[in-house]
């Protein structure tokens, strides 16, 4: 693949700026997920051992008396908490990426660790946490149906486990904070959600609240307050978007308490021995946040007055004198501090990426990009150092751009720190992210405007958000790129091979190529919910939904993909499987259209391991500079550091044929 060489004044503002190390964005942070315990004796944060994130924890009063609480070698933990009595930590491992997580928990005194679910082939989940019983919590475990989660009760102290009750068909449930089961919530045949109370442990025979396909996404039980005399609903019923709503308990009695025309309410700050909520969050073009208790308003305050950028609430002690607070400064590393609310400190904790300190880190810019039917795309565009002297969004001249799609499809783009965007942008690629209709968080209007969409009017959005670009001097137009990950690797398959001229290249990151095998292959414990997959994708029991799924899915058209295409998969992917990216690159390669694909055998959805994810961005980076003519950094060893397997096309990304890790 030949070098398309950028516009001469455009890489020369570039190479102005010093390359951003890959492994400065893509490595270990220095400490990550920073909290503090319930009973506030102890912050926690995860950070690197021998090159695997693993939990530590300090005194709250001496962060420097740090020690590893656990011993992970292989795959990062990828989430960890504090047990409400603060006498432990407890944490979720997989396999691989195989996304069985189960349940570990170690002793804080003792420094003990052990197998809170021990078993096979297991995902485990947590039904419910309680302020007032801080030695046991409620889990799901699918040992004895890998569809269908049945809730027990676990003790902490003893790690036994009881049943609380075995699952039929539900896909959910929420307790109180008596750790009593009170909803259970299963799939309707509209493809949304019937709601059924528990009463003694029994579930009603018909539930009391529902919804339709419509507002299956936005609208949800939310939770009690700790005296059980509310229930929070986040409710988008008779209204476009979500709007928090208490119900009184005693009375059946709803009254709006947050509402927003522009955007769902999209989060809350509920008080930690309470569990009234205290704050809300709006995040339409920003995040923004209102404070319904003036003394939370006050601390909101305060943060904002000594903090630059964006900032939110991460952890908080049970008697709420403590937060743990990022702060994302928008051009630097975040940060993350201690704030004391009755002495009004803000302590330094830790930032997360020091080696990022003074990198030239470039500004997002949100704008609203319409559709051509005039629905506004929320989205968020980044561009190359030195090509925007005056910051008002638009480069002195256009430059090549990566389309990053985003994965769900119900899910969304945000504002801020984003590696990816400063990664490529870096490079000298403006990057565009597009919240296409069926994306979240912006009403049941937008998101069900993608229903049976896949591949034609959510790819239409793409289209539209790249001309836009073109035509605003952003993007030149014989280099634009298409690039993302689940759905937006899906994305970029279909961008390729339904609208083969649209595009300079592609990089797809396990995105699925068959939406019919893709749906024949979900996850077991996915079952309960396949209804509302097959009305928003297409029912493949039914003729015209097969068709519609054969029609959308980019491997019948994989013949007319004439752009350059790397594809990147995880061999133990449950989500979509290593057969979605083996049967488009094996049509490919048959109609003599040429593809490079790396798999990673020890990775599942995405990719984990810091060497993994490097090697894969070294091979992306010059893969997009040869069709881009942006900047790469060499390949290098990165490859062979990996357990990367290059399966096709080594030499088009200037490796060895048939190159694989050592």
């Amino acid at each position: 693949m030949t070098a398309a060489p950028q516009s001469s004044s455009a890489a020369d503002a570039v190479n102005a700026f010093p390359l951003i190390p890959r492994d400065a964005l893509y490595g270990n942070p220095t400490r990550a997920a920073g909290q503090i315990s319930p009973d506030g004796q102890w912050v926690s944060w995860l950070a690197p051992h021998e090159g695997v994130m693993n939990v530590w924890i300090a005194p709250a009063g001496n962060p420097g008396e740090a020690r590893r609480m656990t011993g992970s070698t292989d795959r990062p933990i990828p989430h960890f908490s504090w047990a409400p009595d603060s006498r432990s930590i407890v944490y979720v491992q997989d396999k691989g990426g195989d996304e069985n997580y189960l349940l570990y928990q170690v002793d804080v005194e003792s420094g003990t660790e052990r197998t809170l679910t021990p078993f096979e082939n297991t995902r485990v989940q947590v039904v419910g946490m309680s302020n007032t019983i801080t030695d046991k919590i409620l889990v799901g475990i699918n040992n004895r149906d890998p569809r269908l989660h049945d809730v027990h009760l676990l003790d902490l102290t003893t790690g036994e486990l009881t049943l609380v009750m075995e699952n039929p068909g539900y896909v959910g449930f929420l307790a109180d904070d008596s750790l009593t089961l009170r909803w259970a919530l299963q799939m309707n045949a509209a493809g949304g959600t019937d709601m059924f109370e528990i009463t003694d442990g029994t579930v009603a025979a018909n539930p009391r609240e529902s919804t339709g396909l419509e507002d299956a996404l936005t609208t949800s039980v939310a939770g009690y307050t700790t005296d059980g005399k509310t229930l929070y609903w986040i409710d988008s019923r008779d209204r476009n978007t979500a709007a928090l709503i208490a119900e009184d308990t005693t009375t059946g009695e709803k009254r709006i308490v947050a509402a927003s025309d522009k955007a769902d309410i999209g989060g809350t700050m509920a008080n930690p021995r309470t569990g009234e909520v205290e704050a809300y969050s709006v995040n339409y073009l920003r995040t923004e946040w209102t404070a319904l208790d003036p003394d939370v308003g006050a601390s909101l305050q305060f943060l904002d007055s000594r903090l630059e950028g964006d900032f939110g609430v991460q952890s908080r002690t049970h008697d709420d004198s403590k937060w743990v607070v990022w702060n994302d400064p928008l051009s630097g590393p975040t940060r993350v501090y201690v704030y004391d609310r009755p002495a009004g400190t803000l302590t330094e904790f830790y930032n997360s990426r020091p080696e990022l300190e003074g990198a030239p880190l470039q500004p997002m810019h949100p704008v609203e990009i319409p559709a051509r039917d005039g629905m506004a795309l929320v989205s968020y565009l980044t561009l190359p150092p030195g090509s925007d002297p005056d910051g008002d969004g638009t480069p002195d001249a256009a430059v090549p751009m990566v389309l990053l799609v985003h994965g769900g499809p119900w899910a969304r783009d945000n504002y801020g720190f984003n590696r990816a965007h400063q990664w490529l942008a870096n490079r000298g690629y403006a990057v565009l992210s597009v919240n296409f209709r069926g994306s979240t968080g912006l009403g049941k209007d937008f998101i069900n405007a993608g229903n049976l969409q896949w591949g034609a009017t959510m790819h239409d959005d793409l289209l539209d958000a790249v001309d836009w670009a073109v035509k605003r001097g952003v993007a030149q137009a014989d280099k634009v790129a298409i690039m993302g990950g689940s759905y937006g690797g899906y994305a970029t398959l279909a961008g390729l091979a339904f609208t083969p001229e649209a595009f300079a290249c592609g990089v797809d990151i396990v995105g699925p190529s068959n939406l019919e095998t893709l749906l024949e292959t979900i996850p077991a414990y996915w079952e309960p919910m396949v209804k509302q997959f097959h009305e928003r994708m297409g029912d493949p029991t039914t003729p015209e939904g097969l068709a519609l799924l054969q029609e959308r899915s980019p491997l019948h058209k994989a013949g007319e993909i004439v752009r350059p295409l790397l594809i990147g998969q995880g061999a133990n992917d449950p989500r979509v499987k290593q057969s979605e990216s083996d049967q488009i690159v094996a049509a490919m390669q048959a109609a003599g259209v040429p593809v490079t694909y790396v798999l990673f055998p020890d990775e599942g959805h995405g990719f984990a391991k810091p060497t993994n994810n490097i090697a894969f961005n070294a091979v992306a980076e010059n893969f997009l500079a040869a069709c881009l003519g942006g900047r790469a950094e060499p390949v290098g060893e990165t490859v062979a550091r990996s357990t990367a397997q290059v399966l096709a096309g080594a030499e088009i990304v200037g490796l060895p044929a048939g190159s694989t890790s050592q």
